[in-house]
């Protein structure tokens, strides 16, 4: 995993709010281009599991967000948006039309994953105390985010829907 070109060592509180803040936009709204991309098909399916990350993605910057504005305000970010690019957003390759929930949960446990795994690099560098703080609070979360993942995991049936090959074309079924 690469990590964005950012300063560890000398981010402030207020960067590293605005860097998570970032982390989890980009995460819901890849999850929101899947959850299109994939289509729903029936109650439970691919289609719904990426909507459901998407909705704790944004639940999580909200709560991120909200803290923010309690200690600074409105003042103005200093970390750009690029900065988070890919960080805990699924990878874009990552969804098919015709993927199962099983196969769309494993995509979210991956970027469930790639998110620990940034909080665990950038940690080694920080030096700041609250940022510290924060990067161990927001790790701490990833791991719970696993956590849930694998236990949805659990109570889906094993395997793909429908093998990519056997399916119609999206969209051929006059139906």
């Amino acid at each position: 995993m690469t990590t964005p070109t950012i300063d560890f060592a000398s981010l402030s509180l207020q960067d590293a709010l605005d860097l998570a803040i970032g982390i989890e936009q980009e995460a819901q709204e890849r999850y929101e281009e899947f959850t299109k991309l994939v289509g729903g098909r029936y109650a439970g399916d691919a289609s719904d599991m990426f909507r459901m990350m998407a909705s704790y993605e944004a639940r999580h910057r909200t709560e991120l967000a909200e803290r923010r504005a309690k200690l600074f305000g409105a003042a103005p970010a200093h970390v750009s948006r690029d900065a988070t690019e890919d960080v805990e957003a699924p990878d874009v390759t990552a969804p098919r039309v015709f993927m199962s929930a099983r196969q769309a949960m494993e995509v979210a446990l991956a970027s469930e994953e790639k998110a620990y795994d940034f909080f665990t690099a950038a940690l080694a560098q920080v030096r700041d105390p609250d940022v510290r703080k924060l990067f161990t609070e927001l790790q701490g979360e990833e791991l719970k985010h696993q956590r849930l993942v694998r236990e949805k995991m659990e109570k889906l049936p094993p395997g793909p829907d429908l093998e990519e090959e056997d399916a119609d074309e999206p969209g051929s079924d006059a139906g």
